[in-house]
């Protein structure tokens, strides 16, 4: 199993700096969030050469491009084509970057649909954005989309993992995995066990994190009411190789250091440190 945090917490620091403090306590890897001070569609351009060798320099991989979504600044299922138009631009623009610093996954978020407009339309919508990124990437050798399943608070139309499958099913592409985030699965009442098992086959990445069932909160992982040890045997079962991927709340980021080393210590303790043993995950769908 490998370990990495996201840049987020950083958020009152540059990347540089993030990336320096995450290799030096002993992280496998990093995800960079796509806002700004960190990677906002082109800012990073004329840096993406001196990340690339602090990344080398401190140990670590880019597992994933959090491309900063939820409304703003990307709504990929508005109706208004001017707004679902931008925003897959934008997400091209991640994706971009995602090639530039040799990360295998941009995430993506099903968002919210206006209340007061057609749900239905708003997933056609939706769909219509996923297909046209599908197509973007189509000859990107070992880039995938991430599919981020959310609540009830950030979506109405992509809200737990059987949602994501549904829509990958639909979609047809092997490009389109699953972003499973247990904060997101506790307040969703899924059972985390049965919702790894039902991801067997897609491509898979981890975002861990904490609450108490009530509010995605991103606690650090041991602080709320998750049982990590259904998490931690399902991963086991399907051979899962990748990373555990902690995403740290906001309440973190005036002391992001003693909160990402509490993170590692606690993601040591529960899970083995390697699966050379376990059936290789496999990243095609059965």
């Amino acid at each position: 199993m490998k370990f990495s945090q996201s840049s987020a917490v950083f958020f009152n620091y540059s990347l540089r700096h993030a990336i320096a403090e995450l290799g030096g306590m002993g992280y496998d890897g990093i995800e960079i969030w796509g806002g700004r001070p960190h990677m906002y569609r082109h800012d990073l351009d004329v840096e993406m050469e001196t990340l690339r060798s602090l990344l080398d320099a401190n140990g670590l991989e880019v597992c994933n491009i959090i491309a900063a979504q939820y409304r703003y600044p990307s709504l990929l299922c508005s109706e208004n084509e001017i707004v679902r138009k931008d925003s897959v631009e934008y997400i091209k623009s991640a994706i971009e970057n995602a090639k530039k610093i040799g990360a295998p996954t941009v995430h993506l978020c099903g968002g919210m649909a206006a209340w007061d407009e057609d749900l239905e339309k708003g997933r056609r919508c939706l769909k219509k954005s996923f297909e046209e990124l599908g197509e973007y990437v189509e000859n990107e050798e070992g880039l995938n989309l991430l599919i981020e399943p959310a609540h009830r608070f950030e979506s109405n139309l992509i809200l737990t993992i059987d949602d994501g499958l549904r829509m990958i099913d639909e979609l047809g592409s092997d490009r389109f995995g699953i972003l499973l985030d247990t904060g997101h699965c506790h307040l969703n009442g899924e059972d985390l066990e049965s919702a790894v098992l039902k991801c067997r086959g897609v491509p898979l990445h981890i975002h861990i994190d904490d609450n108490n069932g009530d509010f995605d909160s991103h606690l650090i992982p041991g602080r709320g009411t998750i049982d990590f040890g259904s998490l931690q045997s399902a991963l086991s079962e399907i051979g899962y190789d990748g990373y555990v991927s902690a995403e740290l709340g906001g309440m973190y980021i005036t002391d992001p250091v003693s909160a990402c080393e509490e993170t590692l210590e606690y993601l040591q303790r529960i899970f083995p440190a390697s699966n050379e043993d376990l059936e290789p995950f496999r990243s095609v769908r059965q």
